[in-house]
C-alpha cells in the first residue's frame, strides 16, 4: 500500500493526473486514503508488482503524452514557448546602419537568442526586417536594435511594428536577405 500512495501522490504533485485525464476515465482527481485515485484505475494498479511501480510511472507518463493529456509540472517546460508566448514584430532601424557589418551582426545576435527572421537593407540608408520568437528573447533583440547594432553602427532610432502573437514560427533560421 505505501508504494501505491508514493506512485499516484507523485502523478498528482508532479500534474500529471489532470482534470481531462479524470474525466476521460471517469474518476475524481482527489485522493483516497491509500493515495490512489478513486477510479477504476485503483483497481488495475492494486495488479502491479510493488518491484514496478517506476516502469508504470513510465507507462502511465508515455500513455498521457500520446493522448496528449499531460499538464505541464512547475518548472517543466512542454515547447519553447509555454509561459513565454511566441511573437512576430517588424522592425526599421534608422541612422548609420549600412556599410557597417549591421546585417550581419544583428543575424549573429538573432541566432545567439534563439530568434528566426531576416533582415535586410533598404534604398532608404535604413535596415529593416522581422523577428519571430519567443517574447522574452525578442524584447531583448528589441533592445539591441535601439541601443547596440554592429560596433561601428550609429543608431539613431528604431522602430517595431505589425506585432502580433503567432502559433508557429514562419522560419527555420535568421537570414540576411539581399
Amino acid at each position: 500500500m505505501g508504494w501505491e500512495r508514493l506512485f499516484w501522490g507523485s502523478i498528482k504533485e508532479l500534474g500529471f493526473f489532470s482534470e481531462r485525464w479524470s474525466q476521460i476515465l471517469g474518476c475524481d482527481p482527489s485522493l483516497a486514503k491509500d493515495g490512489a485515485p478513486r477510479c477504476a484505475l485503483k483497481s488495475f494498479c492494486r495488479r502491479i508488482p510493488v518491484s514496478a511501480p517506476l516502469a508504470g510511472v513510465g507507462l502511465l507518463i508515455a500513455f498521457l503524452s500520446t493522448f496528449g493529456c499531460l499538464v505541464r509540472a512547475p518548472g517543466l517546460s512542454v515547447s519553447m514557448a509555454e509561459g513565454d508566448p511566441l511573437i512576430s514584430v517588424d522592425y526599421e532601424v534608422f541612422g548609420k546602419v549600412q556599410g557597417v557589418f549591421f546585417r550581419k551582426y544583428t543575424q549573429a545576435e538573432g541566432k545567439k537568442l534563439g530568434l528566426v527572421g531576416w533582415v535586410q537593407n533598404t534604398d532608404q540608408g535604413t535596415v529593416q526586417g522581422q523577428l519571430q520568437g519567443p517574447t522574452s528573447k525578442v524584447r531583448h533583440m528589441q533592445e539591441w536594435l535601439e541601443t547596440r547594432g554592429s560596433p561601428k553602427s550609429h543608431i539613431d532610432r528604431a522602430s517595431f511594428n505589425k506585432e502580433k502573437v503567432i502559433l508557429k514560427l514562419d522560419y527555420s533560421d535568421f537570414q540576411i536577405v539581399k
